[in-house]
């Protein structure tokens, strides 16, 4: 399931734009694979409007992991059910293998971050909070304590937490531990980038964090645009808003698993509002869409952008309600799938299936547009949700009433699983 959740604030003439991206982790087989990816770098000072620069400041979490193939004997074994993408949260992970029919129930007690010490958390000094990081957040401490009622502050915390919490649970399961990268760009901010490769179970996990500002660049603006964005205004207007998704992108359907993932972000939803899970869910299924495949990528989730009402604070709970069931709605389906073996034709249709994703990814997905065209942009962090290997097959197509064709389908004809 992939998990992408940004916050954006834009001012006209020097004005400070502020974008969280938080996209989650992938998946090998029954499940998926899951991608987190930088959204927003932004470039250098460049005028859009007469007498007025567009000033960009944002703040970007991006995660992705992608299953391993393992030998027990003379058995293949390994994550290939985790192939899928997994989205932003906290919490720690499953201990032991989960199996039969309560996997699902001791792997949710096992994940889940009980709410009176999430909110004691919160509630504890930046300095405190930011030990429990995988690295010093990018913004330096003494400055988010001075604006800690800020919401540039309490997105960026949010991420970094996240962060955190997924890397720990991700190395939990995997027994690897993530190789961490702080850097800066020139033009404005910096970022905190965590890979894991070549582990146990994930070939590949990475969980990014970008904090970037600057002036945006027209190509920027563009890509702005072409959502309805309307970058003019009088000096010192704001613009903000709140985006973010997830989707499962598994190899084979497993309806259980499906039922589980949809249900925990429907949850989530279902504390702010009604709609949310079903407006997501159908906005969800129109993104993640490989338009000249005619599938999607996965099997659905949720999808939002522009989301700039009732209110700030409203809006950020609802985010802070989605980061958390990353670890929630990903881990058990890891769990439950970790010791499963395969054949040789599974595998080569695993791979086949992330050379769709990644046909999205580099085609389609906003967050990478923006940010390869974006000057100053850490290319090594936005590339980082691809998998190591992929396949791309001349004119494959799976035998009727197969497995392969059973996920085709679901991919062509997206399904409601709750």
């Amino acid at each position: 399931m992939a998990t992408i959740v940004f916050y954006s604030v834009n001012k006209t003439a020097h004005s400070a734009a502020r974008r969280c991206l938080t996209s989650p982790l992938k998946r090998l087989a029954s499940a998926g694979e899951s991608v987190s990816r930088l959204a927003s770098t932004h470039s250098r000072s460049v005028p859009l409007l007469p007498g007025t620069r567009w000033f960009s400041r944002g703040t970007g979490v991006r995660f992705m992991s992608h299953g391993t193939a393992g030998w027990s004997g003379n058995t293949r074994r390994g994550a290939l059910a985790l192939s899928g993408a997994a989205a932003v949260t906290a919490a720690a992970a499953v201990a032991g293998f989960l199996a039969n029919t309560d996997h699902f129930q001791r792997a949710e007690m096992a994940t889940r971050v009980p709410r009176a010490a999430k909110e004691t958390g919160e509630e504890a000094d930046i300095p405190q909070r930011c030990r429990g990081f995988m690295s010093p957040p990018v913004t330096d401490i003494s400055v988010l304590q001075g604006n800690k009622d800020e919401m540039r502050t309490k997105m960026e915390m949010l991420i970094m937490e996240t962060q955190a919490d997924f890397c720990k649970a991700l190395e939990k399961v995997d027994g690897g531990t993530f190789r961490v990268d702080r850097w800066k760009r020139k033009e404005g901010g910096g970022g905190i980038s965590c890979v894991m490769q070549d582990g146990k179970v994930f070939e590949k996990a990475g969980v990014n964090v970008s904090v970037v500002f600057g002036n945006l660049t027209e190509e920027a603006a563009k890509q702005m645009r072409s959502r309805g964005k309307v970058l003019k205004g009088k000096d010192g207007t704001k613009q903000w808003w709140f985006g973010g998704g997830t989707d499962l992108t598994p190899v084979y359907i497993d309806k259980e698993d499906a039922f589980h993932f949809h249900k925990t972000l429907k949850e989530a939803c279902d504390k702010h509002h009604p709609q949310h899970y079903p407006d997501f869910k159908k906005w969800c299924d129109r993104y993640f869409y490989v338009r000249h495949r005619g599938e999607t990528r996965g099997i659905g989730g949720i999808f939002f952008d522009d989301l700039d009402s009732p209110n700030q604070e409203e809006v950020f709970s609802f985010v802070k309600s989605c980061a958390r069931t990353v670890v929630p709605c990903y881990l058990p389906i890891v769990y439950k799938h970790l010791n499963d073996s395969f054949s040789d034709e599974e595998k080569d249709w695993q791979q086949v299936r992330r050379g769709r994703y990644v046909e999205f990814n580099l085609v389609y997905d906003r967050g990478v547009k923006f940010g390869l065209a974006t000057p100053g942009s850490r290319i090594e962090s936005i590339l980082m949700s691809l998998p190591l290997t992929a396949r791309w097959e001349y004119m494959h197509e799976p035998a009727k009433g197969t497995r392969e064709a059973e996920m085709l389908d679901a991919l062509r004809n997206p399904k409601d699983w709750v």
